[in-house]
C-alpha cells in the first residue's frame, strides 16, 4: 500500500510509543510465559506439569502485560491526523485508540505479526487478539473486566464497524478474549491517507477525480440553473444536499454529476446499484463503506439506477438505502428514470431535476457538431431528418455517428480494391446514418414485443386509392411533425395528443401489418408487434400494469408500435352491467391515453371495426379501412405476389383464380408460397395443379371445402 509520506509521519511518535509499549510488555512475558521460547523447541505443542502449575498460580483475569511506567501511559497522537480526527469523531477513549493502534501496526509493518505472535505465545496468532489488547492496555485486574466494554456491539469501535472481531485459525466459536482484532481496511487506508477505493466496493464502484471542465447542465427545469450556486452553498455552509436527477439512460447525468463535483473541487464516487445488487456482497455492508468512503473523503456520492429498488421484492434494501442517505451529512445525487415518489419514511428535501431528451433544435446541434467532430459532412436537411425521427441523447447520437462511420469504412475495405482506403476520404451516407441511429434504439423493448424486420415497400401493397392515401398521409404526419409543431408552435397548443395514433381495421390477411411494415419502412424506423391477447388479463389492474410497462420502455425506442389482436379488448367493450365490464372500458380508455401521450406512432389493428364506439375512433388520428379485396385488386396480389426468380408456367392463368377463389392478400401470399415448394419437388415450374393443391390446403385451414371437379377443372387448364 503506497501511504501519503505526511500522514505517515504524524503516526510516527505513536508508533514509536507502541514499540516502548511492547518492549516492555516482552520483558514481562519473559515472567509470564516462563521459558523463554527458543529454549523450548517443543513450546506450544504440548503443557508441561511445570508450567501448568504456573498457570495455575497466576491471578485469574489480571492483566499479564500491563505498563508499569506512567510515562507509557499517555499517547502522543499528532492532533492534526487522521487517527485524532477518527478518535473525535467516533467518540473513541484513549483505550480505544490503543487498540486502533495496535491492530493498525500489522498494517504499515509485518515485524509486529512475529511479535505479537511471540506476545501472545502462539506462533499462529499473528494478530493481535482482545486478550492481548487488554492485557498491554489494562491497568489493573478490575480495569481488565471494565475494557471488556469497550468490544461490546453498542461500543463505539463495533458499531461503527470501525474493526472486526474474528476467530483464529482452527477455532470454532472462540470467547471473546481469544477473537482476533482486524482493523477495517477502509479504516486502514483513511489514517494512511490513501485516496484508493476499498476493494470491496471496486466491482460496482468508480471514482472521478476532479477535472477543469465547466458544468454542463443537460437538464432543462428551473432547478437545474441553480445546480451550480446549489452545490456550492452546501459545500461552504457543510449542510446535506440531496438531488434526484430523472432521466433516461445516456442524457448526461452522470456527466453533470462529474462536472458539478468539479465545480466544488471534489471527487465524485459513482456508484452503479444494480452491479451493486450483483456484487454478492451484502446490501447493508455496501451501503454502510460507501456513504463512509463518501463521507471520509468529503466526496460527492452519485447513485444510478434507483429505479431497480422501486421492485415490490427490493422495498427492504430501498428502506436501507434511504436510511443511510438520511445519516449522510454531505452531498448526494441519487439518479433513475422514472419520477421519485415522496413517501413519509424517505428522507425531505429531496431536490428533483429533470433531464429530458433533447429537443428538435438541441438534437440538430448535437448532430453537426457530432458529424464535424467525426469529420462527416451532411446536408442540413439531412440532419434534420435525423434530428426528427429519432429523439436520441447526446451519447446515443455520439455512438450512431461513430458506429455509421466504421460500418462505411469497413463495408468500403471489403468492396475497394485499395487494400488500405484512406478513412478521412469515406464518408457515411445518410441511410448509413438513419441505420446507426436505429440501432441505438429499442434495445429493452426487445424483451416485451417482437421486433419486425420491415421487407415491404409501397409496391408491395394493394389498397384502395382512399386507403393507400392514408397511409402516405401518416408518413407525411411524421415527416413534417418538427416543422408544424414546433417550427409553427403547435406544441404550445396541444397539452395531449402529440403522439400519432392510427386504427387499422379489417379481416384478417387484408394487409395491415403489411401497411404497419411499408410506413416503418419508409420512414427509417424500427416496427415492434404487440400481440394484444398476450397482454390482456382477467385480473383487475393487470392489464394495466402491462400497458405502462410497454409504454414506459418505448419512451426511448424511436419506434412504432403496432398492437396486434386488439379484438382481445375491442370484444369486451360493453355497455357497463358489472365492475368487470367497467374496468373492460377502462383498459381500452388506458390504452388510448397511452397511445397519444406516447411521442411516436403507434397503430392498433381489429378485425372487429364494428364493435368500436364514435368516442374512440373521434381520438384516433387516423382510421384506416382495409377492405376483403375485389375482383381487381385480387388479381393485382397474384400478379405481385411471386418473386422475379419463380419460374411460372404459361399455362397459369391468375385471372381465373382471381376471380373463382376469393381469397384475403394474407391467404394468396400463403397459396403461391406453398404452390412454390410443390413446384420445387416436381423440379419444374409452379403449374395450375400445384396452385390448385396450395388452395385446398388454404381453403381447409379455413374451415371451407372445394369440390374434386372445381379442382379438376381448373387444373386440367394447365
Amino acid at each position: 500500500m503506497k501511504a501519503d509520506l505526511s500522514h505517515f509521519e504524524k503516526l510516527v511518535p505513536a508508533l514509536l510509543w507502541l514499540d516502548d509499549v511492547i518492549q516492555t510488555a516482552c520483558t514481562a512475558a519473559e515472567i509470564v510465559y516462563g521459558v523463554s521460547p527458543e529454549t523450548d523447541p517443543y513450546r506450544g505443542l504440548y503443557i508441561s506439569p511445570e508450567e501448568m502449575e504456573r498457570l495455575l498460580e497466576q491471578e485469574t483475569g489480571a492483566a499479564q502485560l500491563q505498563i508499569s511506567s506512567n510515562d507509557l501511559q499517555h499517547v502522543p497522537i499528532a492532533e492534526d491526523s487522521a487517527l485524532a480526527w477518527i478518535r473525535d469523531v467516533f467518540g473513541l477513549s484513549t483505550f480505544d485508540v490503543k487498540t486502533v493502534l495496535l491492530a493498525l501496526a500489522p498494517e504499515i509493518d509485518l515485524k509486529y505479526e512475529r511479535i505479537y505472535a511471540y506476545l501472545q505465545d502462539d506462533v499462529t496468532r499473528r494478530r493481535p487478539s482482545v486478550d492481548l489488547a487488554l492485557n498491554l492496555f489494562s491497568s489493573s485486574t478490575n480495569d481488565k473486566c471494565s475494557q471488556r466494554a469497550r468490544f461490546g456491539a453498542n461500543a463505539p469501535l463495533i458499531r461503527n464497524r470501525l474493526f472486526h472481531l474474528h476467530p483464529f485459525p482452527n477455532q470454532i466459536q472462540p470467547p471473546l478474549l481469544a477473537q482476533a482484532i482486524k482493523l477495517d481496511e477502509q479504516i486502514v487506508r483513511f489514517i494512511l491517507g490513501s485516496s484508493d477505493m476499498d476493494a470491496r466496493l471496486t466491482s460496482f464502484c468508480e471514482i472521478f477525480e476532479p477535472g477543469n471542465s465547466r458544468v454542463k447542465i443537460a437538464a432543462s427545469s428551473v432547478e437545474a440553473r441553480t445546480l451550480p450556486a446549489l452545490i456550492s452553498r452546501a459545500t461552504s455552509t457543510a449542510q446535506p444536499l440531496r438531488l434526484y436527477f430523472k432521466g433516461p439512460t445516456g442524457i448526461g447525468k452522470r456527466h453533470t454529476a462529474e462536472a458539478l463535483a468539479s465545480h466544488v473541487g471534489a471527487v465524485l464516487l459513482a456508484v452503479d446499484i444494480t452491479a451493486c445488487l450483483a456484487s454478492g456482497l451484502e446490501f447493508q455492508q455496501a451501503m454502510e463503506l460507501i456513504f463512509r468512503h463518501a463521507w471520509l473523503h468529503k466526496s460527492v456520492l452519485y447513485l444510478e439506477g434507483v429505479d431497480v429498488l422501486r421492485k415490490e421484492e427490493r422495498g427492504h434494501q430501498l428502506r436501507m438505502l434511504l436510511a443511510a442517505l438520511t445519516k449522510h451529512d454531505g452531498i448526494a445525487i441519487l439518479a433513475g428514470q422514472q419520477s421519485w415518489t415522496v413517501a413519509n419514511n424517505e428522507p425531505l428535501g429531496m431536490v428533483n431535476i429533470d433531464f429530458p431528451v433533447p429537443g428538435l433544435v438541441q438534437r440538430q446541434m448535437l448532430w453537426s457538431a457530432t458529424l464535424q467532430a467525426n469529420g462527416i459532412q451532411l446536408s442540413g436537411d439531412d440532419v434534420l431528418i435525423l434530428a426528427s425521427r429519432f429523439a436520441l441523447t447526446p451519447t446515443q447520437i455520439a455512438e450512431a455517428a461513430a458506429m455509421a462511420k466504421s460500418s462505411t469504412i469497413q463495408d468500403s475495405s471489403l468492396q475497394s480494391d485499395t487494400p488500405d482506403p484512406n478513412p478521412m476520404q469515406i464518408q457515411p451516407d445518410l441511410q448509413a446514418l438513419v441505420a446507426a441511429a436505429r440501432g441505438q434504439c429499442g434495445h429493452a423493448l426487445a424483451a416485451l414485443a417482437t421486433k419486425i424486420d420491415p421487407l415491404y415497400d409501397w409496391d408491395d401493397i394493394v389498397l384502395p386509392e382512399d386507403a393507400l392515401a392514408q397511409l402516405h398521409e401518416i408518413t407525411q404526419r411524421v415527416n413534417y411533425r418538427h416543422q408544424v409543431l414546433s417550427i409553427w408552435g403547435f406544441e404550445r397548443k396541444m397539452s395531449s395528443g402529440k403522439g400519432l395514433t392510427a386504427l387499422f381495421a379489417g379481416s384478417s390477411g387484408t394487409g395491415k401489418t403489411m401497411a404497419a411494415e411499408v410506413i416503418a419502412n419508409d420512414l427509417g424506423l424500427d416496427l415492434y408487434k404487440i400481440d394484444l391477447s398476450g397482454i390482456v388479463s382477467k385480473y383487475i389492474g393487470e392489464t394495466e400494469k402491462n400497458l405502462d410497462q410497454i409504454f414506459t420502455t418505448a419512451r426511448n425506442a424511436n419506434a412504432i408500435l403496432f398492437f396486434d389482436e386488439a379484438d382481445a379488448l375491442f370484444g369486451k367493450r360493453s355497455k357497463v352491467r358489472d365492475s368487470h365490464d367497467r374496468y373492460a372500458n377502462i383498459e381500452i380508455s388506458y390504452l388510448l391515453q397511452k397511445m397519444e401521450t406516447y411521442d411516436g406512432v403507434t397503430i392498433l389493428a381489429t378485425n372487429l371495426s364494428q364493435n368500436m364506439d364514435e368516442a374512440f375512433v373521434r381520438r384516433m388520428t387516423f382510421t384506416v379501412h382495409f377492405p376483403f379485396p375485389d375482383y381487381d385488386a385480387r388479381r393485382h396480389i397474384w400478379e405481385s405476389v411471386w418473386p422475379a426468380e419463380v419460374p411460372i408456367s404459361k399455362s397459369v392463368n391468375l385471372e381465373t383464380i382471381a376471380r373463382e377463389y376469393k381469397l384475403a392478400g394474407g391467404n394468396i401470399k400463403n397459396i403461391a408460397l406453398a404452390s412454390a415448394f410443390l413446384a420445387a419437388e416436381d423440379g419444374g415450374e409452379v403449374n395450375m395443379t400445384h396452385l390448385m393443391h396450395a388452395t385446398r390446403r388454404e381453403y381447409q385451414k379455413l374451415g371451407k371445402d372445394i369440390s374434386e371437379s372445381e379442382l379438376e377443372l381448373h387444373s386440367s387448364t394447365s
